[in-house]
């Protein structure tokens, strides 16, 4: 059980570590000390719910319904322009780092409704929780997979947290303007990439050379 325990949390954390539009929000959140136990505990239970859900068998569910895999990467993709357009409009903006309960940390509602937003209509969450774990998992035995499970929810909480936290050593790099116009920019490429790798199968060129 150790052994596939610790599966669990290698194989999850090889996923969830990944440069992704999660991970690149969570970290400039961090950064700003923006709500960062809420968003920290919200991205960790959101994953958590997909694993256990991939575990139990929910992705080869997925797997047999295809059009709701097309309206999760097209409504995701959607989602991540947009994202990635304010991260860029924002670049353009000079700013420096502010700690303060207000400014730019932007409220609570705002940032849980974002959270989810970033979390849930990103089909790669689905993919690497219900569809790629889900589908090791069946490699194990029956009592042997909720360990696996458990072990991969582990990385998960360890990893949101310690960004969401950890970034808060960042804070003196980040009190230099220039800093958040190349993290602005960052988001935006990574948002904008992730949106364009979404659909790319759709694009007619594509869907010929297929």
């Amino acid at each position: 059980m150790q052994t596939v325990f610790v599966q669990g949390v290698a194989i999850g954390a090889s996923l969830i570590m990944a440069v992704g539009a999660q991970n690149a929000f969570v970290l400039k959140q961090g950064i700003k000390k923006a709500y960062p136990l809420p968003i920290a505990l919200l991205c960790s239970m959101i994953d958590a719910l997909m694993i256990i859900a991939g575990v139990a068998g929910l992705g080869r569910l997925i797997i047999a319904f295809p059009l709701l895999t097309h309206m999760a990467s097209l409504g995701g993709a959607a989602f991540l322009i947009w994202y990635g357009a304010n991260a860029l409009r924002a670049s353009f903006v000079v700013k420096g780092l502010d700690t303060g309960a207000g400014g730019e940390a932007g409220s609570l509602r705002g940032a849980i409704l974002t959270t989810l937003g970033i979390s849930l209509l990103n089909p790669h969450l689905y993919l690497d929780t219900l569809v790629l774990l889900g589908s090791i998992s069946t490699g194990f035995d029956a009592p042997e997979r909720p360990w696996f499970a458990a072990g991969a929810v582990l990385a998960s909480f360890i990893w949101f947290f310690s960004l969401s936290f950890g970034a808060r050593l960042l804070g003196p790099l980040f009190s230099k303007p220039v800093a958040w116009r190349y993290l602005d920019r960052f988001i935006w490429l990574t948002m904008w990439s992730i949106a364009g790798a979404i659909l790319w199968p759709y694009m007619p060129d594509s869907v010929d050379m297929g």
